[in-house]
Formats: structure tokens, C-alpha cells, sequence
């Protein structure tokens, strides 16, 4: 990569490094999005991965599930239930597909990898590939996977309607492998890191208005609930995460608790 490459990148980690804590949704869609324009893909998602307890010596996926995931650019006209859902929903039946096993290999470490470069070229001929990708404009895709702990991963995926080149891969696995901050905090905005459940879509926006300091009467007047209701997710927030209060939550979530 060239000097400027590296430097629009920093840049990139700089502008991550001014949002608050409650703006993780917009963060990572600043994210995604500036990657794409230098890797040019035409979208982007990010998966929060956690592996499930119990025995998988006849699971080839080892436990895995996909347990959330945002896209930068819903796919119309039906964004809720489009081919990303419909891949999620296979893999949770662990009706395998060759392109699920990419990312078992080397599982707990920081991995890179694509379609291009590690599926064969009769894959790409194949129903699966037509109907989720091809139907969509997807030529190639490329997945970066950071592993937070040995039961949970951060993965970001870019798509793109040609084959990517070596040095956008590059590109891609460069900006993502340097803030492992960030990876942590996507995980802990669903619940997907240190609490003990993912956390519902209510949760989470509790959880964000937490985050900004504001006082739970507050909370309560934004999201058009009683005060009382509002206190029980709050609670409810709390005990995922095994904090009892919102200085505890906040040191968990900058890093400076376990």
C-alpha cells in the first residue's frame, strides 16, 4: 500500500476514536462505508460471532453462530429478509454450504479471507452463489475475523462487483487489524462479549441512552415508556452484564474491568 493509503486509513481510526460510547451504530457505518470507497466494494457487513456451549465433535461448524448482524446497505426490496437472513438461517440449520467453512479455518486467530481466492471456480456456477450473491451484483467478497475471546469474533465482510485485488484485501485486513477496541465495543453493544445473553433491540437502545450519561426519567421520556418500565431494562441491562450500576457498565465498556 502506498503512504497515502496508510494515512487515509489513520484517519479513518481517528474519526472512530471521536464518537462517543452510545454511537456505536453510527461508528461502524462510518467505518464501513469509508472502507468500501477505498477497497471499492458496493456493501458491507459486520457479524458478531459467539460459540455456543455443549459438544460439537460432529458439528462442522464447531459451535459457531452468527448472533448479529448489521448491513450498510439493506438489500430492497426486502432488507429484513433478504439473502443475508436467509444465509443466516441456513447456517443455523447447518445446511452446509462450502463458503460456511471459510471461516473454520484457523478459527481464534486473525484470519482473512474470500471467495475469489479460496472457493473453486464451480462454486461460482453453483445455485447458492447465483441466488445470494450473483442475483445481487456480488462478484467477490472479502471477510476479516478478529477473534475477542476463544467463544466470541468480530467478522467484517465487503462485497464487491469484481474481483478484489490484492492490494484492497490488503487494504481491508490492514484498517480492521489495528483496533481491537473497536471490535470489542461492537460485540459489547449487542451483548455478545462480557453479558451473560444478547441483549433484545430495546436493550440496546437503553443501553446506548446509558451510555450518554442520561438520567433514567430521560431514558423513559425518549423511548415513550414509564419510568418504571424503563428501570426494569435497565436492570435487566445490568445483570447481562454482571455490573450494578452505570460507572460499573462504563468502566466495562472503556476497558478498565474484566
Amino acid at each position: 500500500m502506498t503512504p497515502a493509503i496508510y494515512e487515509k486509513i489513520h484517519r479513518i481510526w481517528d474519526e472512530l476514536s471521536d464518537f462517543e460510547a452510545s454511537q456505536s451504530d453510527q461508528a461502524v457505518s462510518l467505518l464501513m462505508k469509508s472502507l468500501c470507497n477505498l477497497a471499492n466494494a458496493w456493501n458491507a457487513t459486520w457479524g458478531g460471532a459467539v460459540r455456543m456451549d455443549g459438544e460439537h465433535d460432529n458439528d462442522p461448524l464447531q459451535g459457531w453462530r452468527v448472533s448479529a448482524m448489521i448491513q450498510l446497505h439493506p438489500i430492497v426490496p426486502d432488507p429484513d429478509q433478504g439473502p443475508f437472513k436467509e444465509i443466516l438461517q441456513l447456517w443455523d440449520r447447518r445446511e452446509i454450504d462450502p463458503s460456511f467453512l471459510l471461516p473454520m479455518r484457523s478459527v481464534g486467530t486473525f484470519r482473512t479471507y474470500s471467495f475469489r481466492r479460496e472457493l473453486s471456480p464451480e462454486w461460482f456456477e453453483s445455485p447458492f452463489y447465483r441466488y445470494h450473491y450473483g442475483s445481487v451484483g456480488t462478484c467477490d467478497a472479502v471477510f476479516i475475523g478478529f477473534p475477542l475471546n476463544q467463544d466470541a469474533e468480530s467478522h467484517f465482510g465487503f462485497y464487491s462487483r469484481k474481483t478484489f485485488t490484492d492490494e484492497e484485501v490488503e487494504l481491508l485486513s490492514y484498517a480492521l487489524r489495528g483496533i481491537k477496541w473497536f471490535h470489542r465495543q461492537r460485540m459489547l453493544s449487542h451483548g455478545l462479549l462480557a453479558a451473560a445473553t444478547p441483549l433484545t433491540p430495546t436493550e440496546r437502545r437503553v443501553l446506548h441512552l446509558l451510555l450518554t450519561g442520561l438520567p433514567e426519567k430521560q431514558i423513559a421520556e425518549q423511548l415513550e415508556r414509564s419510568y418504571h418500565t424503563i428501570h426494569e431494562y435497565v436492570s435487566a441491562v445490568f445483570r447481562k452484564f454482571g455490573v450494578s450500576n452505570r460507572a460499573a457498565l462504563m468502566a466495562l465498556w472503556l476497558g478498565q474491568s474484566s
